[in-house]
């Protein structure tokens, strides 16, 4: 009886092991690639954005991503070459600027 005991745990253990390295794999392999895979391609108003994140190039993605979280949740990529996209970073670092000072 010990035995079969000794096996069940023994198989729980290695289950449970397999589990928790398919989720650190899974994690990974959506981590290694750029977040954007297409712009938004319109101005609007930066009234809209909640928060703005910008990822620079590196290793994972070749490209500078910017990603904002518009007031309704909603996440939208923007091309950094863009001069709207441009002007509404620089409002938000004048924000960020404003808000240390």
């Amino acid at each position: 009886m010990p035995s079969k005991l000794a096996v069940a745990f023994l198989a729980a253990f290695l289950l449970s092991t397999a589990l928790c390295e398919v989720m650190v794999v899974t994690k990974l392999t959506t981590e290694l690639r750029c977040q954007c895979i297409k712009t938004h391609p319109t101005p609007f108003s930066p009234k809209f954005i909640r928060e703005l994140k910008v990822i620079e190039s590196g290793p994972l993605c070749d490209r500078t991503e910017i990603i904002v979280t518009l007031s309704d949740k909603r996440q939208l990529c923007l091309d950094p070459k863009k001069k709207w996209v441009q002007q509404i970073v620089n409002i938000f670092l004048k924000r960020a600027e404003n808000k240390d000072s």
